[in-house]
This record gives C-alpha cells, sequence and structure tokens, in this order.
C-alpha cells in the first residue's frame, strides 16, 4: 500500500468484526449488512494492505499471522475514531443486546430509551446468552445486556453493574401433541418424569441452565441433554422437533409453528432479569436506557413478585441491590 494511501475505517471495522466472529454470516448480522457486501469490504481491504487476512475454507474461517498481527492495531484505530467522534458529539451507537429475537423484556426497554434520547443511536443486538454477552461487555464490543445476573460467574461479575428490572413468569413449550397442551397452565408437579430441555451444553447460556437445576431439583424433571447449537429460529425448531423434548422459557417467548407455550404455576417459577453493562461505561444515551428500564418496570409491575413466586435465595438477594 502506497505510505500516503487513505484506509477507511470502515474496512477496519469490517475486518474486526469477522476476525471476533470467524463466521461471515454472524459478523454481517452484527454489522447489519449484507455477507457479500462484507466480503466485498474484507477482500479491498486485503488488497489495500497487499496482505491475505483470512484462511477461508468451507468449514471455518481463521486468521493468518498477518491477520493477527493486524487485529490489535485496528481495534486501536477503531477506538480512537469512537473517541474522537464521543469528544465532539458524534456519539458512536449504543449497543444494546437483546439475548434473542422476540423477547420483549428488553426490547420495550430498548424502544423506550430510544424515545428518552432522539438524537443518539441505539442499536440492538443479540448474543443468546448473558454468559457470552458477559465477555463481551467485558471487552467493550457491547455496551449493555439484559439477563440473570446472579447466574454469571462471580469473576464476571466483578466488572460488571446490574440493575433489576423484571421478575419474568417462566413458561414450557410444548409440541402442540404434548398430552399437557390442552392445559391453559402447566403445574410444576405435572413435569414430573419428563426430560426438558434448557440449554444443556451451550456455552452462551450456563445461567439458564443453572437456573433450570434449581428449579427442577427435587421435582423428578430432569434436564436434557446437550444437542447441537442450533443458530436462528428456523433451526432451533429443527433440533428441537427431532429431540422432542419440551423447552423451558418464558412467557414472551416467542410462537413457533406446531407448538404451544404454557405458563409454569404451582409455584409461579420467576426468571429475574436485569440490565447489565460494564463498570465505568460511559456513553450521552446510556441514562436514558436506565431511565427508560426504570419506567417501563414500574409501568408494568415488572417488580412485583408475586405471591408464591419460586425464585432462588440468591438471585432474590441480587434482586434487591441496584448499582
Amino acid at each position: 500500500m502506497p505510505p500516503h494511501a487513505p484506509l477507511d475505517p470502515r474496512l477496519l471495522r469490517a475486518f474486526v468484526t469477522v476476525a471476533e466472529e470467524l463466521h461471515f454470516t454472524r459478523a454481517a448480522a452484527r454489522l447489519y449488512v449484507a455477507q457479500q457486501a462484507l466480503s466485498r469490504d474484507v477482500r479491498r481491504l486485503e488488497r489495500e494492505l497487499g496482505a491475505e487476512l483470512f484462511v477461508r475454507t468451507t468449514r471455518q474461517v481463521t486468521l493468518t499471522a498477518d491477520g493477527e498481527r493486524l487485529l490489535p492495531h485496528a481495534r486501536r484505530v477503531l477506538q480512537a475514531q469512537d473517541d474522537l467522534l464521543a469528544a465532539f458529539g458524534q456519539a458512536r451507537p449504543l449497543l444494546v443486546d437483546l439475548n434473542s429475537p422476540g423477547l420483549v423484556t428488553g426490547r420495550q426497554v430498548l424502544e423506550r430509551a430510544r424515545e428518552l434520547a432522539p438524537g443518539h443511536e441505539l442499536m440492538a443486538r443479540y448474543e443468546s446468552g448473558l454468559t457470552y454477552a458477559a465477555g463481551e461487555l467485558l471487552a467493550g464490543r457491547v455496551d449493555a445486556s439484559f439477563g440473570r445476573f446472579a447466574g454469571l460467574a462471580p469473576a464476571l461479575r466483578t466488572g460488571l453493574a446490574h440493575q433489576p428490572v423484571r421478575y419474568e413468569p417462566m413458561a414450557v413449550v410444548l409440541p402442540e401433541h404434548h398430552p399437557l397442551a390442552p392445559l391453559p397452565e402447566v403445574p410444576l408437579a405435572a413435569l414430573a418424569g419428563e426430560t426438558v430441555y434448557a440449554g444443556a451444553g451451550n456455552p452462551r447460556t450456563p445461567e439458564w441452565t443453572d437456573l433450570a437445576h434449581r428449579l427442577f431439583e427435587g421435582r423428578g424433571i430432569e434436564v436434557a441433554s446437550p444437542v447441537p447449537l442450533a443458530v436462528g429460529e428456523e433451526e432451533f425448531r429443527r433440533i428441537m422437533d427431532k429431540a422432542g423434548h419440551p423447552v423451558l422459557a418464558v412467557v414472551s417467548f416467542p410462537a413457533m409453528a406446531s407448538t404451544v407455550v404454557r405458563p409454569l404455576v404451582d409455584p409461579v417459577p420467576l426468571s429475574p432479569v436485569s440490565l447489565v453493562w460494564r463498570k465505568g461505561l460511559v456513553h450521552p444515551a446510556f441514562d436514558a436506557l436506565r431511565r427508560a428500564a426504570s419506567q417501563v418496570a414500574a409501568e408494568n409491575g415488572w417488580l412485583r413478585r408475586p405471591a408464591g413466586g419460586w425464585i432462588p435465595d440468591a438471585d432474590a438477594a441480587v434482586m434487591c441491590v441496584r448499582n
């Protein structure tokens, strides 16, 4: 590359995202661009640098030695650009992880925050689980997320702060032909003898699997063994159809074809949801996000625990603390 040729930061951002995901489709989804456009940007950067940055096969994407060498420099350039824009009132987007498309708690908070801060960009991300998102938070690749704070490893929690948002009632997703499907609500005792999928083996969501183990203990309900990690609703539905197990979820879980979502009762198990962010986060839209969480929770009564609701003691203690 000639010594004074300009280098578009957009190309560096494309490279860094692919380097973090090691998967072009997931990287394109994070950047909200078409995969073909992302591939073009990466190839253009390789031409301008005169170096191959990735080894691409039909099975995987890996960094070359030149890619490994470029990555820390590219991150510093992008951070400097973000700092410059923030200093002059042109802040980068606030990146808010909503876990999975279709879940309503985070989405409602994000929508309210956009109303409270119309001059700023707040963008959704989907990292699937709080444990995985916590790593992204600490690395500065995501700014905020939602989930079960008490379920994180202590080493992760030390670098994060949280604000309780909701005690969300839990539910079970049943195949429409399941004997319990006709019930409007499913007593926990009715699941005795069942094997229920709760994300076992998914490295992104161990906090959810742990909550399931605590709920099922002593009730004769088994947590299903790990299944292949499914990305996207279609693949998730296919894997669940193949396994045939009920799925532990929350009442707002989006409906899928050939299934029904039934609230769990006797007792009502609660999924504790917090807004989570890395300590020291500074962003002009972050205050709006926290205010939105408080407003939406108050308007919907999300922090009122139903009488007889079930929640682990450790979670109850954490949900009483607000950073």
